[in-house]
Parts: C-alpha cells; structure tokens; sequence
C-alpha cells in the first residue's frame, strides 16, 4: 500500500539513462531509499526489476514516476500510470508528477485525473515538474490533493530561486534535478576553489551546497559505484555560510534542460 505521508531523503537517486537493475539494488544497498524515474525515461522496468531484487522492504523506499507531456488528458493519465504501474511490479507509487505543463497539459483536466489516483491511493502523492509560480498557483486552486513535491532543474548555474521561495512559503519540497549541472561542476572557479579549500571534490561542493538549502532534496542520477558512494558522502561536508553565499552570488543564466 502507498504510504499517504511522503518524507523524501535529502538524498535520492535520478535514474534516468540507468538500464542496468543492478545499479538500483546496488544504490538500495548503499543506503538510497528514494528512487526516481519516468515514463519518457524508458526504464521504469529496470527500477522494478532491481527493487525486486533488493532486500530492502518496499515499504522503506519512495518510488517516484512522472506521466510525460503527450498524456496528460485524464483518459490517458489513467491509462499509462496503470501501464507505469505494471513496468513497475508495484500496485502503487508512492510519487506521480506532471513531467512537464506543456503539449496535452489542462489544469482542470489533467490534475482531476491526478486527484482521482490519489483518492483510490493508487499514488501516494501529486508532484508536480518544471511549473512556473503562476502554473503552480493554478494548480493549488485547482487540486483536492496537496502538492507533494515540486521537481526542478537545480545547480549553481540554474538557481530557481522564486521556485524555493514558493515551496517554503506553501510546505513542500523542492526536488532537485541535475544538481551537478550535468557534469559542468569542474567548470565552475568558484566551486572548484571551495572544493580545494576543503580537499574534496567540485561535485561533492555542489551537493552539500544544495543540502545547507532548507526544503530542498537531491536526486542526482548515477551508475557508477564510486559515485553512489560519494554523493551520500557529500552529506558529510560543512560548508561555511560565506562559501555558501559565494556559491549563490554565481551568475545563473544556465538552464540546461528548458522546455
């Protein structure tokens, strides 16, 4: 059963480009206990698979999925998140977002359809992905069900800030996707100044960075052993509050992943 109160981990792991159900038992053993994917993702059955290989109690971990642009009319969100469901092995997930507020995207129509899955705890939370302030206060009014999380692009070079702001003001959390700028963190002189002041590594800066951050949470994605390990570790370093406020007064011009 879909547990109703979701309290996601500072870290949690992105799953998009993993096609190895390995990986995913491999990030449960280490500790990951947040999963994410995505219907346009095309592995929802490789996180199935590798939950169902972990010893790790179904019930410990948040698995997290979105319902892409192209099937957002309510028939359709009915249909593909059964189908999620069924790539899955699970009866529920306990996280279903609106990837996106673009293509087949009705306020009224799209979220009546999340609020029934709700209510019949088929999900255990409506997310919502990349909204505007404007698209989510639409949405607000709209649902039944509170916003459980809010996903977004998140790094030094892409600092939504009014994003945070709205999350904090209306008590949800802001997911954070791409937290390592998809792979530019070395290329950021402040980060990597920070990163040797501490004799540590630009990425684990980037992440900690993100953590001092109160409503956010992480999902960097990542099939390397060594990387699994170290973006858990990175919850160990202490940034000070002027390197943090180094790190937010970076230029943010670099959205990455814009619609």
């Amino acid at each position: 059963m879909t547990r109703m109160h979701l309290s996601l981990p500072p870290v949690g792991l992105g799953t998009m480009g993993i096609d190895d159900p390995d990986v995913i038992e491999t990030a449960l053993e280490y500790g990951y206990r947040h999963l994410d994917t995505a219907q346009i993702y095309g592995n929802e059955a490789v996180v199935g698979d590798g939950l169902a290989q972990s010893a790790v109690p179904r019930e410990d971990v948040t698995v997290a999925t979105k319902v892409w642009a192209d099937s957002l009319a309510p028939d359709d969100v009915h249909r593909t998140t059964a189908e999620s469901l069924d790539r899955l092995g699970l009866d529920a997930v306990d996280l279903l977002y609106v990837h996106r507020p673009i293509e087949a995207y009705e306020p009224d129509r799209t979220l009546s359809a999340f609020d029934e899955l709700y209510k019949e705890r088929t999900i255990g939370g409506v997310g919502l992905s990349n909204f505007s302030v404007s698209e989510l206060e639409t949405a607000r009014d709209t649902l039944d069900a509170p916003i459980a999380a809010h996903q977004v692009e998140f790094h030094p070079l892409f600092q939504p800030d009014e994003l945070l702001a709205h999350a904090r003001e209306h008590g949800y959390p802001l997911v954070a996707y791409s937290p390592l700028a998809n792979g530019r963190t070395r290329e950021i002189d402040t980060v990597v100044d920070i990163a040797e002041a501490h004799d540590t590594t630009p990425e684990a800066v980037c992440l900690a960075w993100l953590l001092a951050k109160d409503g956010v949470v992480m999902i960097p994605k990542s099939s390397s052993v060594d990387h699994l390990r170290a973006n858990l570790e990175a919850q160990e370093l202490n940034l000070s509050l002027d390197e943090r406020e180094r790190i937010d007064a970076i230029d943010r011009t670099e959205e990455l992943f814009p619609e």
